[in-house]
């Protein structure tokens, strides 16, 4: 089930011009989503959105402007058809890594380019194993446009593209554009602090250089009640002043700088070199539960530390502070040309993702008065590295109505993922452990060295794309791609797209295929553990996540990961009469080997001695075992309806955009025992099945506006919690935006708004009320209330 929240917010392209120029983009906006040649889902390059035979958004950056947040996974949310992102606070890395979701499926079953080459992913493995792209990382000054192709593509672009494709593509235009913009929630906290600019100028006859940066600072916001057990301890202990929340639930602190350079340069006539590289630096601190000193087993005394004890540093108990210092960076380039009738490019790509974790406010109780309160937990990387080359040419054949377009390629890709290990104290088992105090830092405990180290996959594909124009209404495509993975072997995925157009206003499109996502570095090879040691018996034990390839998981059924694989069918119409344009599209999308984590399966004393005995390292200590695996199967079906009007309301251009979407995911088999009904649960229903939005733009002479409600259907939330499973379902919400632009000058506009302008907040969440928690951190949007803001525009 999904929230998809809606197309096109092209229609509001109003920013940054003349009166006259305001009006003449208002009435564009529209035909920039339809008549707009696109780049992505085709190989062709004389293809616009409304022609392709597969749904494609396209969001221009006046879109992206209209919509507050610095992060494009809400830009997009609120933007694009079936997209969803969600906020995940005290989730460890993903209440910074946030993910994101095209129609209902993993983070990582959407592939993400940047100027049409793929985008590195992010370091961080999500709950259920998935690792995406983190699309936070890039700046929105930049961007010229994004297209979102909502349909199967990994027999045109290989590995991830089971939901779609979402194509970033850099801007090259001259000159400079640049906006200040401050906000603030209606409840008095999260004040946000934007800066961004571009400049671009031109080079040489045709080529360009562009430039752009961007610079966030967003306080946390906190919607939270005082935990009942911290009333309780501070009535039993007036003496001591307890915070009042205790812990923040919310967004975190977030500080982010982004840039992007994009290069142009012609070579002579029939050729040019081009590059482009982002990169950006976020820091941010969220806050963990409390904890409590009359029940939080740090708080224990000891005859190991005589005359030491917590509450001497945290007499009202603690809520550590994860951190997060993430810097990402990519560099690509190449060259491209035209010769002898091919159209050509080779280039290269490189990027990496590193996450430092680090923890603030905590302790590692084993290690008493020698333990720090701060901890380097560790880092994540992600490298990967790619080389294409590609060639295409027009064939003229007596039996088609136009030329064909036959496009062909090789590929060579290199992912390399890491792990550091923490500093001693975030990771270690001190000597207080003997009387139960806690080992490793508090909270999140740091990597070890012994689940440090680095492992790579190389892969190798070969594709080729025949467009052929059958006949001057009938258009077919084909394509078909082979992919060599050292870690599991080869696949070969195809595709068939068609178009048939009964009008030229008036065409239905369809199309099936295969797809593949093939298992990362990561997934095959990272481990999570923690140690303890027993206070019986005074042995350590290990208990975590191990790989699914470690002789361990081996022994408890682990086996080598598999791609997961997928079927999609898709068939749509779509429409245009004047200012009227519509699309209604279904979907069907079968993914199989879908991954999860194992449930946890205890090591018996005969299993371990089995290992020991065979040299297993690690063996003698472990008590209980995670790992990834492939899991389960889904079928994901869905509709989306998008339809947008413009003309002439009240003497002034004026433009009316909905769209809707339904979604539906069943799990179609499971490996999984009965533990895992909560995962169907949110498998099924975590996200809402029906999604709407609908919005209202009005421009005349130096002013303008806009208003839209987006509208999110119920969905479940369900959680474990000892031998307790949790569920509530939450009812649906209509958020509804509004904002006004007056164009000061030629060069500046000023735009004053609010999101949420009517303070709507979701269910509350009953079942985590002991938590200080008022909204599920698994909303599938904001639960910080109304924004308000003020955006300064500059262009000249």
């Amino acid at each position: 089930m999904k929230l998809m929240t809606t197309a096109a917010w092209g229609v509001i392209a109003l920013v940054l011009a003349t009166p006259a120029q305001a009006q003449q983009a208002a009435s564009s906006g529209e035909a920039a989503q339809v008549d707009t040649l696109v780049v992505t889902g085709t190989r062709r390059v004389d293809r616009t959105a409304f022609e392709s035979a597969a749904p494609v958004d396209v969001v221009s950056q006046e879109a992206l402007k209209s919509v507050v947040s610095d992060e494009i996974m809400d830009k997009l949310a609120a933007t694009t058809p079936s997209f969803n992102v969600q906020r995940l606070p005290a989730a460890d890395g993903q209440a910074f890594v946030r993910p994101a979701t095209l129609r209902g499926l993993s983070p990582d079953q959407t592939l993400v380019l940047v100027n049409g080459k793929r985008r590195h992913r992010s370091a961080v493995l999500g709950g259920r194993g998935q690792q995406g792209v983190d699309l936070a990382a890039l700046g929105t000054s930049g961007i010229e446009r994004i297209e979102v192709l909502r349909d199967g593509a990994s027999a045109q672009y290989g590995s991830d593209a089971i939901a779609g494709v979402i194509n970033i593509i850099l801007s090259d235009k001259t000159g400079f554009e640049g906006y200040a913009q401050t906000g603030r929630y209606f409840a008095g906290d999260g004040d946000k602090t934007e800066i961004g600019a571009r400049y671009g100028m031109a080079i040489g006859n045709g080529g360009s250089i562009v430039a752009a940066l961007d610079y966030t600072n967003a306080e946390a916001t906190s919607r939270t009640r005082q935990r009942p057990d911290a009333i309780a301890f501070q009535a039993a202990n007036p003496s001591i002043k307890v915070p009042n929340p205790v812990q923040r639930w919310g967004q975190p602190d977030r500080e982010v700088w982004r840039g992007s350079l994009n290069l142009v340069l012609p070579i002579g006539d029939a050729a040019e070199a081009y590059g482009f590289a982002t990169y950006s630096d976020l820091q941010g601190v969220t806050d963990f539960n409390w904890r409590n000193p009359s029940t939080d087993s740090s708080y224990r005394t000891s005859t190991v530390f005589p005359g030491w004890s917590l509450s001497q540093i945290y007499p009202a108990g603690f809520s550590p502070k994860f951190g997060q210092d993430e810097t990402n960076a990519s560099l690509n380039g190449g060259l491209r040309g035209d010769a002898k009738g091919w159209s050509w490019g080779v280039s290269a790509g490189w990027g990496r993702d590193k996450v430092d974790y680090f923890l603030n406010n905590s302790i590692n109780a084993s290690f008493g008065p020698q333990s720090p309160t701060r901890f380097d937990a560790g880092s994540l990387i992600q490298e990967e590295a790619t080389l294409n080359l590609d060639a295409s040419r027009p064939m003229e054949w007596s039996f088609l109505a136009k030329p064909a377009n036959l496009a062909m390629g090789v590929e060579a890709r290199k992912e390399t993922y890491k792990i550091e290990a923490g500093d001693r104290y975030s990771w270690d088992v001190g000597p207080g452990a003997s009387a139960g105090l806690p080992s490793g830092s508090n909270g999140f405990p740091g990597y070890a060295p012994s689940q440090a180290g680095s492992w790579d996959q190389t892969s190798y594909a070969a594709y080729a794309d025949l467009d052929l124009p059958i006949t001057d209404k009938f258009n077919a495509d084909i394509a078909v791609r082979h992919e060599d993975f050292s870690e599991f072997g080869q696949t070969t995925d195809g595709k068939i797209a068609a178009r048939y157009e009964f009008t030229p206003n008036f065409a239905i499109r369809g199309a099936v295929s295969t797809g593949f996502r093939a298992p990362t570095a990561g997934q095959i090879n990272n481990t999570r553990t923690s140690q303890g040691l027993n206070t019986t018996t005074l042995l350590l034990f290990t208990s975590g996540r191990l790989s699914p390839i470690n002789p361990i998981s081996v022994a408890l059924g682990g086996k080598p990961l598999e791609p997961e694989e997928s079927k999609n069918l898709s068939l749509g119409a779509v429409f245009r009469q004047g200012g009227f344009t519509a699309s209604v599209d279904y979907y069907r999308i079968e993914v199989d080997n879908r991954f999860a984590v194992s449930p946890n399966f205890t090591v018996t004393p005969a299993l371990r001695a089995q290992l020991v005995a065979a040299g297993v390292p690690g063996a003698d200590s472990l008590t209980t075992v995670s790992y990834f695996t492939n899991s389960f199967d889904t079928r994901t079906q869905g509709v989306d309806v998008v339809g947008s009007w413009r003309g002439q309301v009240w003497g002034a251009r004026a433009g009316v955009t909905a769209a809707w979407n339904w979604n539906d995911t069943k799990v179609t088999r499971s490996k999984l025992t009965e533990v895992s009904r909560l995962a169907r649960i949110n498998l099924e229903d975590g996200l809402p099945q029906n999604a709407a939005n609908v919005s209202f733009d009005y421009a005349k002479g130096r002013f303008s506006g806009l208003i839209r409600a987006r509208w999110s259907g119920e969905w479940t939330d369900a959680q474990a919690n000892g031998t307790a499973d949790l569920i509530q379902t939450f009812g649906g919400r209509t958020l509804v935006d509004l904002s006004m632009s007056a164009q000061l000058t030629d060069a500046l506009k000023l735009t004053v708004g609010a999101e949420n302008l009517f303070d709507t907040y979701p269910d509350e969440a009953t079942f985590q009320v002991s938590r200080g928690l008022i909204y599920s951190r698994n909303a599938p949007y904001d639960t910080d209330g109304g924004l308000w803001y003020a955006r300064l525009s500059a262009k000249f």
